[in-house]
């Protein structure tokens, strides 16, 4: 048992199939199907079950693989941390949802840039469902999420809250069909749920939904007129759409989006690591300072938003201003 053979199994076990696998982990189906057999030699279990459709863990194969996952993300903290200790800058991986990416990181990542600049720091957008899931893979070292999280394997940082606001053209809809259009990103998005949710209580059903993967294609069909979507009033009233889009006020129970800094319970905070979550929190100080109001630490956020707070006017049963 060695870390290729851990690799081998974690990627079957992941993959559910020799040949993804083998393409994942860049080498043939003969040498995986090798390592597996020689593992299981070694250990005196069967760690696969071969069916028709794939590979699947047996209960030895699933214990297995979650120590392999846990060893190897050990290794690779630990390559990081020696580079940092030698003064070669670390990695670090982080995860953020579109809409956060473009308005409310630039400032905190130029900053940690400047203050960090021998670390190599990757940016991966993603809806926030998927993000936990890399999180808890520990293929990312953090990411910002929307919601709620409640996981044990993971530490969640409440950053900021958003305001939701349903968002239109700013022309307005002529049709009822782009009334009843809800352009939005996927399910595991955490503003999709909320967005269904305003378009029920608007009475605008039923309706149908436009999915799109790219934040600036939602808002550009939005202002074009083929329907709405629920976003942060921050990214509504940025340029260039301030002036093609009308953002409405939603209810209070819509209208709130916490948004979270998770990371593994369980991970080795390297200095890298430790250094993003500081700058995280010292922006948020800063912004709070610089508006002459106390912080919360439980209730701030990484930059001002624009607009004047939602009432409890705009999506309110048959009444809805929307």
């Amino acid at each position: 048992m060695d870390l290729a053979g851990l690799r081998v199994v974690k990627a079957v076990a992941d993959t559910g199939s020799v040949s993804r696998a083998a393409e994942s982990l860049h080498c043939v189906q003969s040498n995986v199907t090798a390592r597996i057999k020689r593992l299981e030699e070694d250990l005196g279990v069967d760690l696969f079950l071969r069916l028709s459709r794939g590979m699947e863990p047996t209960p030895a194969g699933r214990v297995l693989a979650g120590y392999a996952d846990r060893v190897l993300r050990l290794v690779a903290q630990a390559r990081d941390a020696v580079a940092e200790a030698a003064g070669r800058g670390g990695r670090l991986a982080i995860g953020s949802m579109e809409s956060t990416a473009a308005v409310r990181l630039p400032r905190l990542l130029a900053r940690f840039h400047r203050d960090h600049s021998d670390v190599e720091l990757t940016i991966t957008p993603g809806p926030s469902e998927t993000l936990l899931g890399e999180v808890l893979a520990g293929r990312l070292d953090g990411a910002f999420v929307g919601g709620e999280v409640a996981h044990p394997d993971l530490t969640a940082q409440h950053v900021f809250d958003e305001e939701l606001v349903l968002v239109e053209p700013a022309a307005g809809l002529t049709t009822d069909s782009a009334r009843r259009t809800l352009i939005a990103f996927g399910r595991a998005c955490a503003y999709r749920g909320r967005a269904e949710m305003a378009m029920r209580e608007a009475g605008r059903v039923p309706f149908r939904i436009m999915e799109f993967g790219a934040l600036d294609a939602i808002l550009g069909c939005v202002g074009a007129g083929m329907g709405v979507t629920v976003m942060p009033r921050s990214v509504a009233e940025r340029d260039p759409w301030r002036d093609l889009l009308a953002a409405r006020p939603l209810p209070d129970g819509l209208a709130r989006m916490p948004t979270r800094f998770v990371r593994r319970t369980d991970a080795i905070e390297t200095a890298s690591l430790r250094a993003f979550v500081e700058a995280v929190s010292d922006e948020t100080a800063k912004d709070g300072a610089a508006k002459g109001r106390q912080i919360d630490p439980a209730m701030n956020s990484l930059a001002p938003a624009t607009g004047t707070p939602t009432s409890r006017t705009g999506l309110n049963g048959l009444s809805a201003a929307c």
